[in-house]
């Protein structure tokens, strides 16, 4: 089979990934084999080929959006069945048992493995994954609308609940691209004023489109304060201006896996008042699959920017270059 790997990575003009020949791999114990017909592109995918995050291995596979259908499936193997149209996610499996798993915030596992980061993942034509940690998935979608609620979705989902954002609340967002798009909507849906900052015209634009309250420039003052804000964009430059933009006991959820630093912050201007500054770290499958029962129920709008399976070098690079349109997503 084809499959894309970071072979050196670096800055995406430096060509960090290639695509190679490798063996179609084997469904272990509780693992089912996926043929994958689409795969979204994911900033954290982009971050693994620069090197902001360390690949787990040699020639690893990106890919965690993954959208396949089954077609085998390894030793006690019991939730599909071949044929079945499935989800592959980032978090790939867990330990089940320390502190964190028995608390239910299996996302904080010291154990935890992620696809496309410690196992090989979608930017391949085949993938293995645990049967445990695949999701059905909604109806109504198109395969490439499906791809980016995989994670994007679902981790803006997990970001929106720890924003903790009031009912009828007021909601900052912080860059405005596949996760952020998705997020918004659940939020908008649930009656919150969405108020949205980025750079990117085409991102403002689709904002607009979705209903945001208001749109500017990533580092405008909101023009109301804030009860609740989420940084998508990975800059950490934008952590003391959506602090600032709280109301008094708001909160800022940080929802991805790698930021540049942050500067350095001012107590009363940053934190006092009972503000808060929080991180988000993966998902739980909890997560996951209230995310897609709401999608289905709200009919969420998914926007897709197409590649083709070849292309995935140049989906990394727009990206990177905020040149795609809502979610990138592979097309095989």
């Amino acid at each position: 089979m084809r499959a894309w790997v970071v072979h050196q990575p670096g800055p995406i003009t430096s060509g960090p990934l290639r695509l190679i020949e490798r063996p179609v791999p084997e469904p272990g114990p509780g693992q089912l084999l996926l043929k994958v017909v689409a795969c979204g592109v994911c900033r954290t995918d982009l971050h693994l080929a620069e090197g902001d995050l360390p690949p787990h291995g040699a020639d690893i596979t990106p890919g965690h959006e993954i959208v396949g259908e089954v077609v085998a499936a390894g030793p006690g193997t019991s939730r599909f069945r071949a044929g079945d149209r499935v989800g592959g996610a980032w978090l790939a499996g867990t330990d089940g048992s320390c502190a964190y798993c028995r608390r239910g915030r299996e996302n904080l596992c010291p154990a935890s493995v992620y696809t496309g980061w410690d196992i090989p993942g979608g930017y391949a034509e085949y993938v293995a994954v645990a049967d445990a940690f695949v999701y059905p998935l909604p109806s109504g979608f198109s395969d490439s609308e499906v791809a980016p609620l995989l994670c994007a979705g679902i981790i803006g989902y997990r970001a929106l609940r720890r924003a903790e954002v009031p009912p009828g609340g007021r909601l900052g967002i912080y860059g405005f691209g596949g996760s952020a798009h998705l997020a918004a909507q659940i939020a908008i849906a649930e009656g919150a004023a969405v108020h949205v900052f980025t750079r990117a015209e085409s991102a403002r634009d689709l904002a607009r489109k979705l209903g945001a309250a208001s749109v500017q420039g990533s580092y405008d003052p909101p023009p109301e304060p804030l009860d609740s804000a989420i940084i998508f964009a990975p800059v950490g430059e934008l952590v003391p201006a959506a602090l600032a933009a709280l109301d008094r006991g708001g909160t800022v959820a940080i929802a991805g896996i790698y930021l540049t630093d942050i500067p350095s912050l001012n107590y009363d201007a940053h934190l006092f008042q009972e503000r808060q500054l929080r991180s988000v770290t993966s998902n739980t499958r909890g997560d996951g699959e209230e995310f897609l029962r709401l999608t289905q129920r709200l009919r969420i709008s998914v926007t897709t920017t197409p590649y083709r399976f070849d292309q995935a070098d140049q989906a990394l690079a727009d990206l990177a270059a905020d040149r795609v349109h809502g979610a990138a997503v592979l097309a095989f």
